[in-house]
């Protein structure tokens, strides 16, 4: 709980949190929601091929968007961290941010998987990644339900 309450005080961390400058916190919560539209958006117009609920969406171009998925995923985990660096006390002690993050690394290793198995060297018929579509989809629902929770459950520890 030290190191939370060290972490809450830096200067940067005070500065994020009560500066009032719409480049703080507001501006770095945009940042960290524009990135995740894009991440979870893309990765969802991917599911949904997969799935066949788009079928003029031909599965095999949407590859080229897999670099900006993982640019956006960095930039949410920058952005994250400096908004959870703002308030450690009080999300770190959250369970619901451990579920956050379950959520998370579920979501991260199954889209490793489609990219592995659906577009990768030998890539399988989208047919056989349909659980893995739909596990991303779960597993992204819950990370931006979790952490919208963030702010309303769990008890804070101060």
């Amino acid at each position: 709980m030290d190191f939370l309450r060290a972490l809450e005080t830096t200067g940067f961390s005070v500065w994020v949190r009560e500066s009032g400058s719409l480049w703080s916190f507001p501006g770095i919560l945009l940042v960290h929601t524009y990135g995740m539209g894009i991440m979870v958006g893309v990765i969802l117009a991917v599911d949904l091929s997969i799935l066949g609920f788009v079928p003029a969406l031909p599965l095999a171009p949407l590859q080229k968007f897999f670099p900006l998925v993982w640019i956006a995923f960095w930039l949410n985990a920058i952005t994250g961290t400096i908004l959870l660096a703002a308030d450690a006390t009080t999300k770190m002690t959250n369970p619901d941010f451990g579920v956050k993050m379950v959520f998370i690394v579920l979501a991260v290793i199954n889209q490793r998987m489609i990219q592995k198995r659906l577009f990768g060297e030998n890539p399988s018929p989208p047919a056989s990644g349909k659980a893995l579509a739909w596990i991303s989809i779960v597993c992204w629902l819950g990370a931006i339900t979790a952490g919208r929770l963030l702010a309303y459950v769990g008890t804070a520890v101060k």
